[in-house]
């Protein structure tokens, strides 16, 4: 597994990511053991980054990462591990809470201390922003990373889905760089490629993390667009590429996000362990530019401009 370090620090990551959004699965004795087979066959493959959200399972993928932990202990010290925060469910506190973001300083601290609590660590090495709140005030914020740095909870910021315009706003008022914007990108959202979000992680050096990078492929994307015809088109040309390359069409699309000069780190999420072995082929493809453009002809129906 290929390591580079996240943004502008030395904090090395796998350049795959494990995603432990499902590892608790419906929490029954089986899918608690199976989450805890994947991330022990994605620690044999060399993934060293795994990545968490206070929400993810209600809790309970911190809650059996960590029970994993506890059972080895060895494991903690070759770990990047992150955990997000911000996304509050509807009912959280009272009848009339609705779903909502919540960057307060109250909120975020308290759900720091909770991740901590149920990995079973010390500090996070990462610490995202999950979603912007609309309500932000980027000073509160600032003082809540301060306090979370000074006190050895935290070692380093991110943000998640966060627009250019956003980063910029609570950069400008951070005295830490924010290392990471973890977004969606996949074959069906390109919003990245033209929004100017990959441009400013190229131009700041910050790490763009894709989430759901097999949307559109492997599974359906989120808030699927693609017709049928789009659809065949694209797996047309995977199909051809998977040949040419002799690999998986879903491996494709992995190699054809690595190929982005911004140095994006596909999150893998699944739980099923060949496939997390079998996505490490994805960075050893020499994929070529002629072949990027063509998958985004296929993607797009027509040329570009």
């Amino acid at each position: 597994m290929k390591n580079y370090c996240l943004g502008n620090s030395d904090l090395k990551s796998s350049r795959l990511i494990y995603g432990c959004m499902r590892i608790a699965g419906d929490q029954s004795v089986n899918d608690i053991d199976k989450g805890k087979q994947a991330v022990y066959s994605a620690v044999d493959a060399g993934y060293t980054h795994f990545d968490h959200a206070d929400i993810y399972g209600g809790g309970a993928s911190e809650q059996l990462f960590g029970e994993l932990l506890k059972q080895s202990p060895h494991l903690r010290d070759k770990m990047i591990i992150t955990s997000k925060a911000s996304i509050r469910p509807k009912n959280d506190e009272n009848a009339h809470a609705p779903t909502r973001y919540d960057f307060s300083k109250e909120y975020l601290l308290s759900s720091v201390e909770g991740s901590l609590g149920r990995l079973g660590i010390e500090q996070l090495d990462l610490f995202l922003l999950h979603r912007p709140d609309y309500l932000f005030d980027i000073h509160e914020v600032a003082e809540t990373f301060k306090q979370l740095k000074a006190s050895g909870k935290v070692a380093h910021f991110g943000v998640s889905n966060f627009k250019p315009s956003q980063i910029a706003m609570l950069q400008s008022v951070l005295d830490i760089p924010l290392l990471v914007n973890q977004i969606e990108i996949n074959i069906h959202n390109i919003n990245a490629l033209n929004d100017g979000t990959l441009d400013q992680c190229q131009q700041h050096k910050i790490s763009p993390i894709a989430w759901c990078p097999l949307g559109g492929v492997a599974y359906a994307a989120w808030g699927n667009t693609f017709s049928p015809e789009d659809e065949q088109r694209i797996a047309s040309e995977l199909s051809k590429q998977a040949i040419r390359y002799n690999c998986l069409p879903w491996q494709v699309i992995l190699a054809w996000l690595l190929k982005h000069p911004a140095g994006i780190f596909p999150i893998i999420g699944s739980t099923t362990p060949d496939r997390i072995i079998a996505a490490k082929q994805a960075l050893e493809l020499n994929y070529n530019r002629e072949d990027w453009y063509r998958l985004l002809e296929a993607r797009n129906g027509q040329a570009v401009p």
